[in-house]
């Protein structure tokens, strides 16, 4: 006999091979029909496959959230099931659960179109209707890939081919036919996957992810417990692109990228001023926690990159140049190293430390052309870099201290803090297991300390110490990794840090790595979907537009403006002979928080009509008051 163990703490005791089915069966009869899935051991597990030994066992139901991508893995094979239907011949290759949804890469001499989706999305519904058995098989692995090869489907047997000789062949049989190589697990039949999916888009993929190898075609799709969380999620969507900061980054005339500098930016006026209001927000939010800031050279020799380690790690992903002298010099795609040196000159004591260095150093990276998206994803950026050189006894105070600082800055860029995830040792990494204990409790520590208890981020570490990273929500539900520190050792140690100890002897100092941004192109993408170009007035780059009703109020006009920008504002005049409700209008889809209008009366009275973006009806006040008003209403977080 088998004893499992629930969730209660009751044992009870079954015949080696009972199944989760027949266990449901004999605890509740509405259970048995509801049973979607096992939790063994702590490990999802097929409802209907043997259970050999003791374990930990629950009973999963299909609305339990850890079914989830369960739900989305059943649905990409219920579309390669339907495409196979639709479009005999096709090869299936790869189909995954992703994050929101799932994809599968499909071999097929004639593209697919968009037509085609909505013809699979209805295939897919006939096969939930069906209810068929989604049958677990272990094949014999010779017999496997002579299977597939016969009935034409030769990535599937390439894909046996390369696995281990240890692992097991599994096949997920979907009613009497359709078959596909799987690990699972998967639900008991059709029914449980629902309708609430979508097939979102095509795109091209190839084979295993090499340019080298046959170009595939990928349909992507959506797949929620709900149709209430799929209708939210294309509510999401919809929201999401209307905010692309691409288009509004168009719209706002805030920058532009041309194929002649691919993942490079050209900063407009408008864009930059948003930069510059960013930075200098973050200087003293950097002086005020007692960061001092440096500048590092852009090239340097690739002898220094080989100390570093970097040569060696980074080298595909670093711009390299030759020079006529025979120099080989790379563009630095990160400022730690160079912070090392500016560390190294000069003999360090114990007393001065933590030294907090920070630089918004610029850096370039090559990403594929293909991975490239917008200010996303970009070859040259400008990190929030700041590297703290501690003794070891500091760790958790100047991690707690940054914590704090890293909240405060994401709550004044109008980021909701969602949690911060302690990503830890992952499989390849250089260190003992006592010094990754040691690291990742120093992590938690800090976290703790601050006030916020880490979500685990198993395996995630960098390869030379843990991190913490910091998760934000924006103000349509996404969430986005904003912030980071990392514990470092052995960069110190390769590039020769060391400081004098109390005790007098050369010590080295520990390194944090810590960004609150990432890079500045990134974090003003993310700021201008968060937003939807309607930034704070303290943010926005014009923050007022004066607009005459009339031309003969042109030169009050510009009195008004002068007024204004005495106390600090960015205002622009609209001059043009044009109705003023055209005025209103396109500065409005421009984003301008505020439009103060003035003709003839304004003008007799010395007022100004202000209209703010997004309100109805306008307030009239004397220039000097509306001028006190918007000084005040515009400065930063940090200055109020």
């Amino acid at each position: 006999m088998i004893d499992l163990t629930f969730p209660d703490g009751a044992v009870r005791s079954y015949e080696p091979g009972a199944t989760g089915r027949t266990i449901a069966e004999g605890l509740s009869k509405s259970l048995a029909k509801k049973a979607a899935m096992l939790r063994l051991n702590g490990e999802l597990y097929d409802l209907d496959r043997p259970i050999e030994g003791n374990a930990s066992i629950e009973i999963l139901t299909r609305d339990d959230p850890a079914l989830l991508e369960v739900i989305r893995h059943d649905t990409a094979h219920l579309l390669a099931q339907a495409v196979q239907e639709l479009f005999p011949g096709t090869q299936v290759t790869i189909g995954p659960a992703i994050e929101d949804g799932f994809y599968y890469d499909f071999a097929r001499d004639e593209p697919f179109s968009l037509d085609d989706l909505p013809k699979i999305e209805k295939k897919m519904k006939e096969l939930v209707d069906r209810d068929e058995k989604i049958v677990r098989e272990v094949w014999e692995r010779d017999a496997a890939i002579q299977h597939f090869e016969e009935i034409g489907e030769h990535y599937k047997a390439e894909i046996i081919r390369d696995l281990p000789g240890t692992e097991t062949i599994t096949v997920y049989r979907h009613g009497d036919t359709w078959k596909d190589l799987c690990r699972g697990p998967h639900f008991p039949s059709s029914k449980f996957i629902g309708k609430a999916f979508k097939l979102t888009k095509l795109a091209g993929a190839y084979w295993r992810g090499d340019h080298n190898n046959a170009q595939l075609q990928r349909i992507y799709g959506t797949a929620w417990a709900s149709e209430e969380d799929l209708q939210a999620y294309i509510t999401r969507l919809e929201e999401a692109e209307k905010r692309d900061h691409r288009k509004l980054g168009r719209q706002m005339n805030l920058f532009h990228m041309q194929e002649e500098g691919r993942g490079m930016v050209f900063w407009h006026p408008h864009g930059w001023t948003l930069w510059r209001t960013l930075e200098a927000y973050m200087r003293r939010r950097l002086d005020a926690a007692g960061y001092v800031e440096v500048k590092t050279p852009q090239v340097l020799d690739r002898t220094f990159w080989e100390k570093s380690g970097h040569w060696d790690k980074y080298r595909p992903n670093m711009f390299v140049c030759e020079t006529v002298e025979g120099e080989t010099l790379s563009l630095k795609p990160m400022n730690c190293p160079g912070h090392v040196q500016i560390f190294k000159v000069g003999l360090r004591s114990y007393k001065e430390l933590p030294i907090r260095m920070a630089e918004f150093g610029a850096c370039h990276r090559y990403e594929p052309s293909g991975s490239l998206h917008g200010l996303m994803r970009v070859r040259g950026f400008t990190q929030d870099d700041a590297h703290i050189f501690c003794r070891e006894d500091q760790i958790v105070e100047e991690t707690t201290k940054f914590i704090t600082l890293c909240r405060q800055v994401h709550a004044d860029l109008g980021m909701q803090a969602e949690h911060i995830a302690l990503a830890t040792r992952p499989e390849v990494r250089a260190g003992s297991d006592e010094f990754w204990d040691k690291a990742e409790a120093q992590m938690a520590e800090a976290a703790r300390a601050a006030g916020v208890e880490p979500v685990i981020a198993e395996g995630d570490g960098a390869f030379y110490a843990p991190k913490l990273d910091f998760i934000v929500r924006d103000a349509i539900g996404r969430t986005w990794t904003c912030g980071t520190i990392q514990l470092d050792y052995v960069l110190p140690e390769r590039l020769g840090a060391e400081y004098v100890a109390e005790d007098g002897s050369r010590q080295r100092p520990v390194m944090l790595h810590r960004a609150i941004l990432g890079s500045f192109e990134r974090f003003i993408g993310i700021m201008i979907e968060n937003y939807g170009g309607k930034f704070p007035l303290w943010l926005a780059p014009i923050q007022v537009v004066v607009a005459p009703i009339t031309s003969d109020a042109n030169d009050y006009a510009q009195q008004v403006a002068a007024k204004l920008r005495s106390q600090g504002l960015r205002v622009d005049t609209d001059l043009r002979n044009e109705k003023i409700n055209y005025k209103i209008r396109e500065h409005s889809l421009a984003k301008v928080p505020v439009i103060a209008v003035v003709g003839r009366k304004e003008a007799e009275t010395g007022e100004v009509a202000l209209r703010y973006l997004g309100q109805e009806g306008q307030t009239v006040l004397s220039v000097d008051a509306a001028a006190e008003q918007l000084r005040t209403e515009s400065l930063p977080p940090d200055l109020k």
